[in-house]
């Protein structure tokens, strides 16, 4: 019964997030949503299961395209079977310096905010599965590294549990 309770209380706390963006701040390179995520992009993705088995690969080509406060990253996604994705995002930086972002897949307002080298974007999303569709709340998380290089750990939660988690590797490119 013990041995139960342990395993349970591990379950529910591997839910929950530890950090938060205030453990961020004053970290460098800033992580500056505009300036990353305006111009190309190239990125490489993994989705792993909750036992941690890779059970999806991916590439995205992103350009980003911001006039003032507004801005427009198109994400083409070329998963490892050969399907293909568009995601258009609609981003706008708003006055408290928060952000808020929609795609015409995600449910309701993307919302998001940066810190010293990190960034958090919140959001939910209809996710089909072997002919079912599941519910899910993502809480993304990305850090600026040196180089033009960002990192994204992505926690995907039912109930508050963690189901999935998706990593993605992004390289800024230079413009044309």
């Amino acid at each position: 019964m013990i041995k139960w309770a342990v395993l349970m209380g591990a379950v529910v706390l591997g839910g929950c997030s530890w950090h938060s963006l205030s453990d961020y701040k004053g970290g460098t390179p800033p992580a500056d949503i505009q300036s990353y995520f305006d111009g190309p992009i190239q990125a490489w993705g993994m989705v792993q299961d909750w036992r941690g088995r890779v059970v999806r690969r991916f590439t995205i080509n992103m350009l980003g395209k911001w006039e003032g406060n507004v801005g427009t990253l198109t994400e083409d996604f070329v998963y490892d079977d050969g399907k293909t994705q568009q995601r258009i995002w609609r981003i706008t930086k708003l006055p408290n310096g928060h952000y808020e972002g929609k795609a015409d897949d995600i449910i309701g307002t993307a919302l998001g905010e940066s810190e010293g080298h990190a960034i958090r974007w919140q959001y939910v999303m209809d996710i089909p599965v072997d002919g079912t569709t599941y519910r899910i709340r993502f809480d993304d998380w990305m850090w600026a590294m040196n180089d033009g290089v960002m990192m994204n750990r992505s926690y995907l939660k039912k109930f508050g549990l963690t189901v999935a988690e998706l990593t993605i590797f992004m390289k800024k490119l230079p413009s044309q």
